[in-house]
């Protein structure tokens, strides 16, 4: 066989192969038709080349692209540790950080409701006698709200509220299937709760036990749950103004992108959960105790902000890499 002729012949196809095989993410049914031929075609060159020349780099040139491919029509497994690295340093991040608007006003509002209700009931003593009587608020202050960090082994607690806030933070996220219409008010009651307590702390003095009780793990868990609440508010709304983009397309990428959050702040709780059972009733001083729930706060938006934003500026946005709604079809 004259080498030189058939390179000659086929290179046109080999090229068109391997222009494919980059481009398989964006290709159009007729080009993935084509992927597919061509795949069987430059196959049987492999094969003629084998058993008819001792060219070994032409050789091996085929085989590689065959191999590509191969893995580009039969569709290559992903490996595990490579899906975790692009979980952690790109889908989680970037859709926290896109949501950062919906986060931030989302935080500005349930803190702004805790400190009204808390200052509410602090000031009013017939607010704080229609929600106990003296001598159950006082049980409350001087026992009961640090009893509750340490009744319980350290390991279990962590594990119950490790298991509470992530089904909060998951059942926040499922409402967005209303539109996120019932999201608002779990925050508000929520919102309510911790600004009852603040407020019936407050006023017995108690309002430094409170927050170097609280702020250790309360720093993270809440934004940690916040985060959750706006993914799920967008997301909802997401249904209502999709844009220049198809309702179902857009909907289906922002409901991948949020689950990965979901995933995500399982972590990020547990997290809060050792926290809040290894450090929060633990003999440190309170301000070392607050400093560690501060330095995890930190942490945890320094991640976002950096990773997310890099994410964006590649133009990710923690969807699939391989979406099945945009996946090329014939």
């Amino acid at each position: 066989m004259d080498i030189d002729a058939f390179v000659t012949a086929h290179r046109p196809v080999w090229d068109r192969l391997e222009y494919l095989v980059k481009h398989r993410s964006s290709l159009t049914g007729e080009e993935v038709d084509e992927l597919v031929d061509l795949y069987q075609r430059v196959s049987t060159h492999l094969s003629i080349v084998r058993s008819s020349s001792t060219d070994a780099m032409l050789a091996g040139r085929l085989s590689a692209l065959v191999a590509r491919a191969r893995s580009a029509v039969t569709g290559a497994h992903t490996p595990a540790w490579r899906e975790l690295v692009r979980f952690l340093t790109v889908t989680f991040p970037v859709v926290a950080y896109r949501a950062r608007w919906w986060w931030l006003v989302t935080s500005v509002a349930f803190f702004a409701v805790s400190w009204i209700f808390g200052a509410w009931v602090a000031a009013n003593p017939d607010v704080q006698a229609a929600i106990a009587t003296p001598e159950q608020i006082t049980q409350l202050v001087e026992e009961d709200f640090a009893d509750y960090y340490s009744e319980h082994p350290a390991a279990s607690f962590a594990g119950q509220v490790w298991i509470n806030n992530a089904w909060v933070s998951l059942q926040v996220i499922v409402y967005a299937i209303f539109l996120g219409l019932p999201i608002p008010w779990v925050l508000w009651q929520n919102a309510a709760n911790v600004g009852v307590s603040g407020g019936l702390m407050a006023s017995r003095d108690k309002l430094d036990i409170f927050f170097g009780l609280i702020t250790p793990h309360g720093l993270l868990e809440l934004t940690a749950v916040l985060l959750a609440a706006a993914v799920g508010m967008r997301l909802g709304w997401t249904v209502i103004d999709p844009g220049h983009r198809r309702r179902a397309e857009v909907l289906a990428e922002q409901g991948r992108a949020v689950m990965a959050v979901a995933l995500g702040l399982i972590a990020v709780l547990f997290i809060s959960g050792l926290i809040e059972a290894f450090v929060t009733p633990s003999g440190l001083p309170t301000a070392v105790r607050i400093g560690i729930g501060v330095l995890a706060e930190a942490v945890f938006l320094a991640y976002v902000i950096i990773y997310g934003r890099r994410a964006v500026h590649q133009k990710e946005t923690g969807d699939l890499e391989r979406a099945p709604d945009v996946a090329p079809s014939a």
